[in-house]
């Protein structure tokens, strides 16, 4: 099973460094290539996605990705940006499914900041479309105003579009989804957010939307709006099973989610082509100002790295296994900063992804 391995950069090293110690615990058959990306593929090869590096990723399996982005690239032009190579590996493989669960581990209820009342229990799935809306939609640029209240000034402009396809696909996957998770005894429930009050790109999604919904009657639906959406996640999160979403909406709810949990840096992510191939990354960022300092919460990437054995190499029971590995870790009291509370033992990241290890 041949993975490309991705780190980036700000702590990207140190949190997938972990993970892979947890993938070759298990002793399975695994070939692991190592390429850069982002801005430390800027500083060896000129470009954040080399094609050096696609070929790596061509040649794999699945992609196990750390994190892009340091704020001394922020004056690059935007082509040769960090951020530009998780874009561009996503529209170059297809990427058009993207995974969050944000689930609350008992021993984290306490870490989150809304009451434990809330949170207690919590097992959310957002299902994020990945390469339409105002992320790839064109025309996109900036002109001088020709109209409006400011002409002759500077502005700039990006399209948000879908096409009846695109929704559909992933309506299915997410009510798919929502099926499996019936079965295994969640409520078996979709909420499709958009903002159909207002945009005629969610006007088309709501139509379609409910149209896939029809084919699957075993499963409870719903529509509500996404600043709705965004007030019910932190009001009442356990209404939610299943969230679908647009690509921009996507990207907001699933950090807000993540809150929800006690930290970003329990979020793992995965996203997948109709091939069945993904990449594997956890939902927070490169976080420079930490890099190098030992201190990141590396669970989110080793839980990516079980999304990666369950989703795309066939292994579940090896995905289980690190799973269950985590919540041990949890379990004996170990935290990182960004989950750490009264009682607990303080960890840093080489020791957290240590732990992992014995556990497992």
């Amino acid at each position: 099973m041949r993975i490309a391995v991705l780190p980036g950069d700000g702590i990207g090293t140190e949190i997938v460094d972990a993970a892979v110690d947890v993938l070759q615990a298990l002793g399975l058959p695994l070939e692991l290539e190592t390429a850069p990306v982002g801005g430390a593929a800027y500083e060896s090869c000129g470009h954040p996605l080399p094609d050096s590096t696609l070929r790596v990723v061509d040649a794999a399996d699945a992609v196990l990705f750390g994190a892009v982005g340091d704020w001394k690239y922020d004056t690059l032009e935007r082509s040769l940006r960090p951020e530009q190579a998780i874009l561009g590996l996503r529209k170059h493989l297809g990427l058009f499914a993207n995974f969050r669960p944000a689930l609350c581990y008992p021993e984290l209820v306490g870490a989150s900041t809304l009451r434990p009342d809330l949170v207690s229990g919590l097992d959310i799935l957002i299902v994020r479309e990945l390469t339409g809306d105002v992320y790839f939609g064109q025309p996109r640029g900036r002109r001088t105003a020709t109209d409006g209240p400011f002409p002759g000034t500077a502005e700039a402009f990006d399209t948000m579009r879908y096409s009846r396809p695109e929704i559909e696909r992933i309506a299915r996957v997410a009510f798919d989804a929502a099926r499996k998770r019936k079965q295994a005894g969640s409520a078996g429930k979709v909420t499709s957010v958009d903002k159909a009050n207002v945009l005629e790109t969610s006007g088309l999604w709501r139509e379609v939307v409910t149209d896939i919904a029809a084919g699957y009657p075993d499963i409870a639906f719903e529509h509500m709006y996404v600043d709705n959406a965004a007030m019910q996640l932190v009001r009442n999160p356990r209404h939610f099973d299943v969230i679908v979403t647009g690509n921009l909406f996507g990207d907001i709810l699933s950090d807000e989610a993540a809150m929800l949990t006690g930290s970003i840096g329990m979020l793992a992510s995965a996203s997948m082509n109709d091939a069945g191939k993904g990449l594997f990354e956890p939902s927070h960022g490169s976080a420079p100002d930490i890099a190098g300092k030992n201190v990141a919460n590396p669970l989110a990437t080793i839980l990516s790295a079980a999304m990666m054995l369950r989703f795309s190499l066939g292994q579940p029971a090896a995905a289980s296994a690190i799973e269950a590995a985590v919540k041990n870790v949890l379990a004996q009291g170990l935290r990182t900063a960004d989950i750490h509370s009264n009682g607990c033992t303080l960890v840093g990241t080489r020791e957290m992804g240590a732990a992992v290890v014995r556990a497992l």
